[in-house]
């Protein structure tokens, strides 16, 4: 059964509070997404670190409930 979009967002927010999180569904088919997710925790990561963040507080949903994700991650701009 696929994860939906909002299950997603909640799971990033309450593994990375501070996450400011774009979900975008692909295909229309609930199982295709596409999340931004922009974290002041993601400062001195490099991409990899960040994904895994990312992937760590979806809690072992990728490949299960949750099929596709790809992910574009980043810290805010400073201003």
């Amino acid at each position: 059964m696929p994860m939906p979009a909002a299950e997603i967002e909640a799971l990033i927010r309450e593994g990375i509070p501070d996450a400011q999180v774009e979900i975008t569904d692909l295909a229309g088919d609930g199982d295709h997404y596409s999340a931004r997710v922009v974290s002041a925790s993601f400062r001195g990561k490099s991409r990899v670190q960040q994904q895994r963040a990312v992937y760590a507080a979806l809690g072992g949903r990728m490949g299960g409930e949750l099929h596709a994700l790809q992910l574009v991650t980043a810290a805010p701009v400073e201003e």
